[in-house]
Protein backbone atom coordinates (compact mmCIF):
# COMPACT_ATOMS: atom_id res chain seq x y z
CA UNK A 1 0.00 0.00 0.00
CA UNK A 2 1.02 3.43 -0.81
CA UNK A 3 1.90 5.80 1.99
CA UNK A 4 1.62 9.59 2.84
CA UNK A 5 4.15 11.38 5.32
CA UNK A 6 3.11 15.46 5.55
CA UNK A 7 6.08 16.79 6.36
CA UNK A 8 6.17 19.05 9.60
CA UNK A 9 8.43 21.71 7.67
CA UNK A 10 5.84 22.77 6.37
CA UNK A 11 3.25 23.15 9.19
CA UNK A 12 2.55 25.78 11.76
CA UNK A 13 5.19 25.55 14.19
CA UNK A 14 2.66 27.73 16.78
CA UNK A 15 0.23 24.91 16.66
CA UNK A 16 2.48 21.74 16.34
CA UNK A 17 0.48 19.56 18.31
CA UNK A 18 -2.88 20.88 16.18
CA UNK A 19 -1.47 20.55 12.74
CA UNK A 20 0.11 16.60 13.95
CA UNK A 21 -3.27 15.35 15.41
CA UNK A 22 -4.90 17.16 12.20
CA UNK A 23 -2.96 15.31 9.26
CA UNK A 24 -3.46 12.34 11.64
CA UNK A 25 -7.41 12.69 11.48
CA UNK A 26 -6.67 13.40 8.01
CA UNK A 27 -5.63 10.11 7.41
CA UNK A 28 -1.61 10.65 7.13
CA UNK A 29 0.87 7.23 7.18
CA UNK A 30 3.73 8.83 9.04
CA UNK A 31 4.57 11.97 10.34
CA UNK A 32 7.70 13.07 8.23
CA UNK A 33 10.72 15.55 10.20
CA UNK A 34 13.21 17.03 8.67
CA UNK A 35 15.75 17.76 10.77
CA UNK A 36 18.57 20.32 9.63
CA UNK A 37 22.03 21.40 10.94
CA UNK A 38 22.73 24.75 8.89
CA UNK A 39 26.07 22.76 7.77
CA UNK A 40 25.16 19.87 4.87
CA UNK A 41 22.15 22.38 4.16
CA UNK A 42 21.62 26.09 4.29
CA UNK A 43 18.68 25.74 6.84
CA UNK A 44 18.48 24.77 10.70
CA UNK A 45 15.34 23.41 12.01
CA UNK A 46 14.72 21.01 14.64
CA UNK A 47 16.47 18.68 16.99
CA UNK A 48 15.77 15.91 19.52
CA UNK A 49 13.29 18.03 21.82
CA UNK A 50 11.03 18.64 19.04
CA UNK A 51 11.05 14.45 17.71
CA UNK A 52 10.24 13.85 21.56
CA UNK A 53 6.95 16.50 21.97
CA UNK A 54 5.53 15.12 18.85
CA UNK A 55 5.76 11.73 19.85
CA UNK A 56 4.06 12.52 23.03
CA UNK A 57 1.16 13.31 20.32
CA UNK A 58 1.59 11.29 17.25
CA UNK A 59 0.24 7.58 17.39
CA UNK A 60 1.40 7.12 13.90
CA UNK A 61 5.06 6.22 12.73
CA UNK A 62 7.42 9.26 13.17
CA UNK A 63 10.19 8.93 10.15
CA UNK A 64 12.92 11.44 10.49
CA UNK A 65 15.65 12.67 7.91
CA UNK A 66 18.34 13.71 9.50
CA UNK A 67 20.02 16.60 6.76
CA UNK A 68 23.38 16.86 9.29
CA UNK A 69 26.82 16.20 9.27
CA UNK A 70 28.42 13.51 11.54
CA UNK A 71 24.59 11.69 12.00
CA UNK A 72 26.41 8.82 14.08
CA UNK A 73 26.64 11.65 16.83
CA UNK A 74 23.14 11.93 17.49
CA UNK A 75 21.51 8.72 16.55
CA UNK A 76 21.51 7.69 19.92
CA UNK A 77 19.09 10.93 20.89
CA UNK A 78 16.53 10.77 18.04
CA UNK A 79 15.99 6.90 19.14
CA UNK A 80 15.58 7.47 22.47
CA UNK A 81 13.17 10.80 21.45
CA UNK A 82 11.25 8.37 19.94
CA UNK A 83 12.29 7.98 16.05
CA UNK A 84 11.12 5.27 14.47
CA UNK A 85 12.09 5.61 11.35
CA UNK A 86 16.09 7.39 10.83
CA UNK A 87 17.07 8.73 7.32
CA UNK A 88 20.67 9.59 6.72
CA UNK A 89 22.64 10.87 3.49
CA UNK A 90 25.18 8.66 2.09
CA UNK A 91 26.93 11.97 1.29
CA UNK A 92 27.09 12.45 5.43
CA UNK A 93 28.39 9.07 5.87
CA UNK A 94 32.11 7.50 4.95
CA UNK A 95 31.39 4.72 7.03
CA UNK A 96 27.67 4.39 6.07
CA UNK A 97 27.27 0.28 6.66
CA UNK A 98 28.33 1.18 10.44
CA UNK A 99 25.75 3.93 10.70
CA UNK A 100 23.14 1.87 9.32
CA UNK A 101 24.42 -1.37 12.05
CA UNK A 102 23.91 1.72 15.07
CA UNK A 103 20.60 2.58 14.11
CA UNK A 104 19.15 -0.64 13.84
CA UNK A 105 21.29 -1.39 16.85
CA UNK A 106 18.95 1.25 18.97
CA UNK A 107 16.02 -0.53 17.69
CA UNK A 108 14.97 2.26 14.97
CA UNK A 109 14.49 1.27 11.67
CA UNK A 110 17.46 2.38 9.32
CA UNK A 111 16.93 4.31 5.88
CA UNK A 112 19.68 5.87 3.83
CA UNK A 113 18.77 9.11 1.62
CA UNK A 114 20.15 10.43 -1.44
CA UNK A 115 20.40 14.00 -3.03
CA UNK A 116 19.54 14.39 -6.69
CA UNK A 117 23.14 14.87 -7.89
CA UNK A 118 23.97 11.43 -6.09
CA UNK A 119 23.51 8.95 -8.57
CA UNK A 120 21.31 5.56 -7.32
CA UNK A 121 24.46 3.47 -8.41
CA UNK A 122 26.30 4.95 -4.49
CA UNK A 123 23.03 2.86 -3.01
CA UNK A 124 24.41 -0.91 -4.48
CA UNK A 125 26.28 -2.14 -1.33
CA UNK A 126 23.95 -1.26 1.52
CA UNK A 127 20.65 -1.97 0.14
CA UNK A 128 20.22 -5.05 2.02
CA UNK A 129 20.57 -3.47 5.07
CA UNK A 130 17.81 -0.72 4.61
CA UNK A 131 14.68 -0.36 5.36
CA UNK A 132 13.82 2.22 2.78
CA UNK A 133 15.24 4.69 0.67
CA UNK A 134 14.67 8.10 -0.02
CA UNK A 135 15.14 9.92 -2.79
CA UNK A 136 15.20 13.67 -3.01
CA UNK A 137 13.62 14.91 -5.52
CA UNK A 138 14.29 18.79 -4.68
CA UNK A 139 17.40 19.97 -2.79
CA UNK A 140 17.39 19.65 0.24
CA UNK A 141 16.64 22.48 2.88
CA UNK A 142 13.63 24.53 1.98
CA UNK A 143 10.18 23.31 1.36
CA UNK A 144 8.31 24.71 -1.23
CA UNK A 145 10.60 23.42 -4.59
CA UNK A 146 9.63 22.69 -7.47
CA UNK A 147 9.96 18.38 -8.41
CA UNK A 148 13.43 17.92 -10.33
CA UNK A 149 12.23 15.60 -13.43
CA UNK A 150 15.41 14.10 -13.29
CA UNK A 151 14.53 12.12 -10.15
CA UNK A 152 12.04 10.34 -12.28
CA UNK A 153 14.70 7.82 -13.77
CA UNK A 154 16.33 7.72 -10.48
CA UNK A 155 13.10 6.35 -8.67
CA UNK A 156 12.99 3.36 -11.83
CA UNK A 157 16.38 2.98 -11.35
CA UNK A 158 16.25 1.85 -8.16
CA UNK A 159 12.42 0.14 -8.77
CA UNK A 160 14.22 -2.22 -10.62
CA UNK A 161 17.41 -2.94 -8.27
CA UNK A 162 15.02 -3.94 -5.68
CA UNK A 163 13.02 -6.46 -7.57
CA UNK A 164 16.26 -7.91 -9.44
CA UNK A 165 17.48 -8.49 -5.47
CA UNK A 166 14.02 -9.74 -4.69
CA UNK A 167 14.40 -7.31 -1.89
CA UNK A 168 11.58 -6.05 0.65
CA UNK A 169 12.38 -2.33 1.45
CA UNK A 170 10.28 0.70 0.57
CA UNK A 171 10.89 3.69 -1.93
CA UNK A 172 10.61 6.95 -0.36
CA UNK A 173 10.23 10.46 -2.42
CA UNK A 174 10.26 14.15 -1.01
CA UNK A 175 10.05 17.23 -2.95
CA UNK A 176 7.68 18.96 -4.95
CA UNK A 177 5.04 16.11 -5.14
CA UNK A 178 1.42 16.93 -5.67
CA UNK A 179 -2.05 15.95 -6.34
CA UNK A 180 -1.09 16.71 -10.11
CA UNK A 181 2.02 14.61 -9.93
CA UNK A 182 1.90 11.74 -7.56
CA UNK A 183 0.54 9.06 -9.71
CA UNK A 184 3.88 9.65 -11.96
CA UNK A 185 5.88 9.48 -9.10
CA UNK A 186 3.92 6.09 -7.66
CA UNK A 187 4.09 4.50 -11.26
CA UNK A 188 7.87 4.63 -11.30
CA UNK A 189 8.17 3.08 -8.08
CA UNK A 190 8.15 5.16 -5.18
CA UNK A 191 6.23 3.74 -2.09
CA UNK A 192 6.11 6.63 0.52
CA UNK A 193 5.60 10.12 -0.63
CA UNK A 194 6.29 12.85 1.45
CA UNK A 195 4.33 16.02 0.99
CA UNK A 196 5.04 19.24 2.97
CA UNK A 197 3.70 22.11 1.45
CA UNK A 198 1.55 20.67 -0.83
CA UNK A 199 -0.69 19.40 2.54
CA UNK A 200 -0.60 21.79 5.38
CA UNK A 201 -0.60 24.63 2.99
CA UNK A 202 -4.29 24.02 2.09
CA UNK A 203 -7.43 24.46 4.18
CA UNK A 204 -8.69 20.95 4.61
CA UNK A 205 -5.77 18.51 5.11
CA UNK A 206 -8.86 15.81 4.92
CA UNK A 207 -9.55 16.43 1.31
CA UNK A 208 -6.20 16.92 0.24
CA UNK A 209 -4.82 13.97 1.44
CA UNK A 210 -7.75 12.60 -0.04
CA UNK A 211 -7.01 13.95 -3.26
CA UNK A 212 -3.60 12.42 -3.00
CA UNK A 213 -5.30 9.06 -2.87
CA UNK A 214 -7.35 8.93 -5.16
CA UNK A 215 -4.42 10.30 -7.42
CA UNK A 216 -2.48 7.08 -6.36
CA UNK A 217 -5.08 4.90 -6.98
CA UNK A 218 -3.72 1.60 -9.44
CA UNK A 219 -0.30 2.61 -9.31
Amino acid sequence: MKRIAPSILSADFGRLKEEVQAVERAGADYIHMDVMDGHFVPNITIGPVVVEAVRKVAKIPLDVHLMIEKPERYIPDFARAGADILAVHVETCPHLHRTVTLIREHSVKPAVVINPSTPVSFLTQILEEVDMVLIMSVNPGFGGQKFIPGAMKKIQTLKQMITDRKLALDIEVDGGITPENVASVCKAGADVIVAGSAVFHTPDYRKTIAKFRKAMEGC
